[in-house]
């Protein structure tokens, strides 16, 4: 984005000139520790459902959980404050880049830094795990950066997010830990928890609706408006874990499906009270019902691992 859109949206360069490098906490802020537990999480899953005991390839598991997390997901933060600073201008006036706690360019020169780093660690994991990292990596920027800028489209940021918070970190810790290609039953149980997060990052663009319709940034909630985007959330979170349910039974993992199948009713019941104002109520259910979302996850990473 031009200065002058970033003048005419309310961000104003000249704030940042009082200081010429960052703070280090403002750093660390913007590469949003809180974001960082999804794709760790997922990994570990992939780590689970590879059947590899963890011991026995420690290097490989502390590796990919630094990498899913503080390295890649933070460049992914970094590279979405940096382009999204005249938003943040508006929806988040106090986050480093629009505040001034990050002047100049220092919040390109991170996120460029930061993949680099990420591409360097990702080397250690071998083929599986560098080129994860490269998908990854080139999904972040395409996400934020023009020309593509995903997050213009609603349809495919959530989609986009959603694979690369829980489907691709959930593929690449099973690929790392066993160095091979996934089984069928990894690659659908992530596509489909893949496929559901995409309901999740939905509710998090409702925190940003006035400073996205203001500058023309068609996220769903801004699209079809916060109550039909919340009820198509739910039924996005909803449907595939009723197929992973569906999977789990055919796979004989009976309890495994149980276990799913209650945590998505107690989700259900969450998601009636979330759509009574979900505008409001999309944080509360972020901290309830994605919580018992990524549960089900690891309960279905257990069903899934091969037999000893």
């Amino acid at each position: 984005m031009s200065d002058g859109h970033d003048i005419a949206a309310g961000f104003r360069p000249h704030a940042m000139r009082g200081r010429a490098r960052p703070l280090s906490l403002a750093a660390l802020e913007l590469l949003k520790p809180i974001t960082w537990f999804a794709p760790m999480w997922a990994f570990g899953c992939g780590v689970v459902s590879s059947g590899v005991v963890p011991g026995e390839r420690l290097d490989l598991l502390l590796l990919g959980v630094m990498l899913a997390g503080p390295l890649v997901c933070g460049t992914s933060q970094a590279v979405n404050d940096w382009f999204d600073r005249h938003v943040d201008a508006i929806n988040e006036p106090d986050r480093p880049i629009p505040s001034g706690r990050i002047p100049g360019r220092w919040g390109l020169w991170i996120a460029i830094a930061m993949s680099g780093l990420s591409l360097l660690v990702a080397l250690r994991l071998g083929v599986w795990g560098f080129w994860a990292t490269v998908a990854g990596l080139a999904l972040a920027w395409a996400y934020s950066a023009p020309p593509i800028r995903l997050k213009q489209n609603g349809w495919w940021s959530a989609g986009v997010c959603g694979a690369c918070y829980e489907g691709l970190p959930w593929i690449t810790g099973a690929a790392v830990m066993t160095g091979d290609a996934p089984s069928v039953a990894v690659l659908a149980s992530a596509a489909l928890y893949s496929i559901g997060a995409h309901g999740i990052m939905t509710l998090n663009d409702f925190k940003a609706v006035e400073g996205d319709r203001r500058l023309g940034i068609g996220t769903l909630p801004v699209r079809l408006g916060v109550a039909r985007a919340a009820r198509l959330a739910c039924w996005v979170m909803a449907v595939p874990q009723a197929v992973v349910v569906a999977f789990l039974v055919l796979w004989d993992a009976l309890l495994h499906a149980l276990a799913v199948a209650l945590l998505l009713g107690v989700q259900l019941m969450l998601m009636r009270r979330l759509l009574a104002d979900p505008r409001r109520l999309a944080p509360w259910y972020n901290g309830t019902g994605t919580t018992l979302y990524v549960i089900g996850m690891l309960i279905t990473a257990f069903a899934i691992r091969p037999a000893p």
